[in-house]
């Protein structure tokens, strides 16, 4: 299973460590990662495997963005078959 993580916000130090950190503790493999600065505004987007997660998706979806709150960006959690579902034409 996958999902689509997307992260934006004022650009600072620790964002991207901070957010893998928390993957990385809940068995979240990072796929792909794009990342990209524009002024002062930061973008993330991560493809990630979530088949061995140890929380349940939905507190994983929770948990990211609490971190979010927490670290003043927002991130968006979602799995990817509603990724897929959403971009079908």
């Amino acid at each position: 299973m996958k999902a689509v993580i997307t992260v934006v916000g004022r650009d600072a130090k620790g964002i991207i460590a901070k957010t893998t950190t928390v993957l990385s503790e809940r068995g979240v493999n990072v796929l792909d990662i794009t990342q990209s600065v524009m002024g002062d505004i930061f973008a993330m987007v991560m493809y990630v495997d979530i088949s061995a997660c140890t929380i349940p998706f939905t507190a994983l979806v929770d948990e990211m963005r609490a971190l979010g709150e927490q670290i003043g960006v927002k991130i968006h959690t979602m799995h990817e078959d509603i990724f897929n579902s959403m971009h079908r034409i």
